[in-house]
């Protein structure tokens, strides 16, 4: 199969699962028919997939993938001691682990399209992602705390793992308390990445988008418990935006 065809198999076959939408429009253009297959995969429920999707799936996002181009952690230029800063995209890094900023339902966003971390990990990874993090709630049985970690497999993405932590969300001002809870979820990953015997975790900004943590504070308390606490694990900050690549230039280094 082409990757035009896999792209439209995808998109039949979880327009299938959803009553009423089995004879919806596929659009004719590679963009409109990109859109679509997202958001009906950002929608569907964590459920197993029906017999000959992941196949498929899995060789559609492998090939995504490859085309936006795969960083190697061993490509980094470290700005400090195992401690590097790279702007670029995180579901297109090789290494151990990478971190996902979820919340407390810990099985992605289900708004279509939408841009977070939480929903592009989600996408990248496949279906079996949120499947994953389903059972993990289940068998927990509660919603997942502040400032823990969980740790999965990451399925298509390059890296071998992905752990999920749940950043504080800011309302109003910085309290004490929001802080100690970010300096948390830094401290979780490490240790859970430690536990599992890896050897690199490549942080997102957590808290600082819809969570509202300022940029600046964010950046400081990230940068301050790594340095404290990880060990001899291999570091990657990646930042989407000038504005925060910038704000971690002049902290590190």
């Amino acid at each position: 199969m082409t990757q035009s065809e896999r792209r439209r198999f995808l998109i039949e076959r979880l327009l299938a699962e959803r009553p009423g939408d089995e004879d919806a429009a596929v659009p004719e253009d590679r963009d409109g028919q990109k859109r679509l297959l997202r958001a009906l995969m950002n929608v569907r429920p964590p459920r197993p997939a029906m017999e000959g999707f992941l196949p498929v799936q899995d060789e559609y996002l492998r090939e995504e993938t490859a085309r936006k181009g795969v960083t190697d952690i061993g490509e980094l230029t470290p700005i400090e001691p195992a401690i590097c800063l790279w702007r670029g995209d995180i579901t297109a890094l090789r290494c151990d682990a990478i971190v996902n900023a979820a919340n407390s339902g810990m099985t992605g966003c289900y708004v279509p399209g939408h841009n977070c971390i939480d929903n592009c990990i989600h996408t990248f990874a496949g279906v079996q992602l949120r499947l994953a993090c389903a059972e993990l709630m289940e068998a927990q049985g509660r919603p997942e705390p502040t400032g823990t970690a969980k740790l999965t497999a990451a399925y298509n993405l390059p890296c071998r793992y992905v752990l999920h932590t749940v950043g504080p969300i800011v309302q109003g001002a910085v309290t004490e308390r929001d802080e100690a809870l970010l300096a948390s979820c830094y401290r979780s990953c490490l240790a859970l990445a430690a536990e599992h015997g890896l050897k690199s975790v490549a942080f997102c900004c957590v808290s600082t988008g819809v969570f509202r943590f300022p940029k600046d504070r964010a950046a400081q308390i990230a940068v301050e418990t790594v340095r404290r606490h990880r060990g001899d694990m291999e570091v990657i900050f990646v930042v989407h935006s000038g504005e925060n690549y910038d704000i971690y230039r002049r902290l590190l280094g």
